[in-house]
C-alpha cells in the first residue's frame, strides 16, 4: 500500500506542479483529486463573446456566418507589391530615425541616388502595403458601357464624324440597246434644262428627266453613226458629230436642223463648247474651231495631236483647252484669239507622262486653272495638273482603265468610271485622293459619264447597254435648308 502511494506520480499532476499552472490549498501533496484544489491560469484568456460573431443556440450552432464588413484585419495583395522598393524604404527610415544626426550630405545624396536606381521616381509618397489593386487602364476608344470611373477617358479624341451614306445601287436603270462599245467616243450629254441625250448607234434620244417622255431626235442613214454629243451652255442646242466627217447642229425645242459644219477629214468623235465657239477633234488628229455665228464658220484649224483626238474640254472660263488624244500626249491651248494671234499652232503646254491614250478630262470647278486627266488600259493613272504652271500635282494608280471623269459641284470630290478589268464607279476625296465610296453593278466596261444640272446625280453609260443613275453628290439637308433661308432675304434686298 506504501508502495502504491510513494509511485510516480500521473502526467497531469506533473504539469499541474509547474510554477504558474498549479496552486495548493493545504500542504496535502498525497495526490488525491479529493485532497487538492487545482486553480489553472490561462496565459491568454478569450473573451466572452468575441465582436461580429452571433449567439449560440441551446444545440451549439450559429444562427449565422460572420459578415465580410466586420473583418477585424486587411490581408495586403502581395502581387501589388514592389519589395526590393519596400525594404530600401523600411532601412532607410530606420536609419534617418537612429543616425538622423551622423548622415551627412554625401551619405543622402547616395541615397537619393539609390532611390532614383530603385525606382526612376519619387518613392516619398509610395505605400509600403497595398491592399487594393488599382483599376486596368482603359483601351483607346473604349467605350465603358459599365460606367467605370476612367478618369483617361477624358483626354480620348473625339470619334470622327462618319462619312455621308452613298447608296450602293443605282436610282434608275435605263435599256440603251445598240449603244456602241467604243472606248474612243462620246455619246451621252445632260443640259441644264435637265434633258439627257444619248446616241444609240445611228440615232440619238432625248430622254426628259422631268417627265420621263423619250423622243428621237436623228437618225443618220446608210452606215453612218454618232460619234460625240454636246450641248450648249443655255442647253437649247445639240452639236452632233458624226463618222461621215460632219458636225450636225440641232435646235431641239423645235426638233429641227439649223446647219451642217464640215472641215474634217474623219470621224469627229470629241465636241466642246466656248460660247459661241464649238471646237471638235477628228480621228485626223485636227481640231477645228468653229464660230456659229458666222457662215465660214471655221475660224482656226489645229494639228493637235498624230492620232485621234478623244478627249476635248473647254475650261469653266474659257481660258485653256485641254485636247487627250491615241498618241498618250496632253495638250493645253490658249483661248480662241490668242490661238488667233499666235504665229504658231503650239500648245501652251505638252504634258507626256501618260502611258496610253487620254480620253477622261475633267475641270475642276472651284479652281479654273486645275485639270484632271486620266490614261488608258496601259496607263489606269488620274493625274491632276496646274495649267498656270504646267506642273503635275499629284498621279493616282487606280488598277484599272480610265474612261471617263467627272467633279462633284456640291463636294470636294471627283468620280472617275473605269473599264478594264473592274467596271465600276470611284468616287475619290480631294486631294487626299481617299476612297469615298466603289460603286458596281456595270457587267461591262463604264464608258461615259455626265452629270444632272442640280450636281446631285450622275448617269453612267456601260458597254453593257444600260444607263445607270447613281445618286452621289446629294447636298447635306442641313447645309440645304441654311442656303434655302438666305435666298428670300437676298431677292428682298434686290426688290428694296
Amino acid at each position: 500500500m506504501d508502495d502504491l502511494m510513494q509511485s510516480p506520480s500521473s502526467s497531469w499532476q506533473i504539469k499541474c506542479l509547474e510554477p504558474g499552472n498549479l496552486s495548493l490549498s493545504s500542504s496535502d501533496t498525497s495526490g488525491t483529486a479529493s485532497s487538492t484544489k487545482v486553480k489553472t491560469s490561462s496565459p491568454r484568456k478569450t473573451p466572452k463573446k468575441t465582436p461580429g460573431k452571433s449567439p449560440k443556440t441551446s444545440s451549439g450552432l450559429k444562427l449565422g456566418a460572420a459578415s465580410p464588413s466586420s473583418s477585424d484585419r486587411f490581408i495586403p495583395s502581395r502581387s501589388a507589391i514592389d519589395f526590393d522598393l519596400n525594404q530600401f524604404k523600411m532601412v532607410q527610415q530606420q536609419q534617418l530615425q537612429n543616425h538622423e544626426d551622423e548622415i551627412n550630405i554625401t551619405q543622402r545624396e547616395k541615397q537619393n541616388i539609390m532611390t532614383q536606381n530603385l525606382s526612376g521616381e519619387d518613392i516619398s509618397h509610395k505605400r509600403i502595403l497595398v491592399f487594393q489593386n488599382k483599376s486596368p487602364s482603359p483601351l483607346e476608344c473604349h467605350q465603358n458601357s459599365l460606367k467605370v470611373p476612367f478618369s483617361h477617358l477624358k483626354n480620348l479624341p473625339l470619334c470622327k464624324r462618319p462619312s455621308r451614306l452613298i447608296p450602293q445601287t443605282p436610282d434608275r436603270i435605263l435599256d440603251a440597246p445598240d449603244l456602241m462599245d467604243d472606248y474612243y467616243l462620246n455619246l451621252v450629254d445632260w443640259n441644264s434644262n435637265n434633258i439627257l441625250a444619248v446616241a444609240l448607234s445611228e440615232k440619238v434620244y432625248l430622254w426628259y428627266a422631268d417627265t420621263g417622255e423619250v423622243k428621237q431626235l436623228l437618225s443618220l442613214e446608210g452606215n453612218a453613226y454618232v460619234c460625240s454629243l454636246a450641248w450648249t451652255p443655255d442647253g437649247v442646242y445639240l452639236a452632233v458629230g458624226t463618222s461621215t466627217t460632219v458636225v450636225q447642229l440641232w435646235d431641239c425645242s423645235a426638233m429641227k436642223r439649223l446647219r451642217i459644219l464640215d472641215g474634217h477629214t474623219s470621224r469627229v468623235c470629241s465636241l466642246s463648247w466656248n460660247e459661241h465657239i464649238l471646237s471638235s477633234g477628228s480621228r485626223s488628229g485636227h481640231i477645228v474651231h468653229h464660230d456659229v455665228r458666222q457662215q465660214l464658220h471655221a475660224v482656226a484649224v489645229v494639228q493637235a495631236h498624230s492620232q485621234e483626238v478623244c478627249g476635248l474640254k473647254w475650261s469653266p472660263d474659257g481660258s485653256y483647252l485641254a485636247s487627250g488624244g491615241n498618241d498618250n500626249v496632253l495638250n493645253i491651248w490658249p483661248n480662241i484669239s490668242a490661238q488667233l494671234q499666235r504665229s504658231s499652232n503650239q500648245p501652251l503646254h505638252t504634258f507626256r507622262q501618260h502611258q496610253a491614250a487620254v480620253k477622261a478630262l475633267a475641270w475642276c470647278p472651284w479652281q479654273q486653272n486645275l485639270l484632271a486627266s486620266g490614261g488608258g488600259t496601259a496607263d489606269r493613272c488620274i493625274r491632276f495638273w496646274n495649267c498656270s504652271s504646267g506642273t503635275c500635282l499629284n498621279s493616282v494608280d487606280t488598277k484599272s482603265q480610265v474612261c471617263s471623269l467627272l467633279w462633284s459641284k456640291t463636294y470636294k470630290e471627283i468620280v472617275s468610271a473605269h473599264g478594264y478589268a473592274n467596271n465600276e464607279l470611284i468616287v475619290w476625296k480631294y486631294p487626299t485622293m481617299n476612297k469615298v465610296a466603289e460603286l458596281t453593278g456595270h457587267t461591262s466596261r463604264v464608258l461615259h459619264l455626265t452629270m444632272s444640272p442640280d450636281g446631285s446625280t450622275v448617269l453612267s453609260a456601260g458597254a453593257d447597254e444600260t444607263l445607270r443613275f447613281w445618286k452621289c453628290f446629294v447636298p447635306d439637308p442641313a447645309k440645304k435648308k441654311a442656303e434655302s433661308k438666305a435666298v428670300p432675304s437676298v431677292l428682298q434686298c434686290v426688290l428694296r
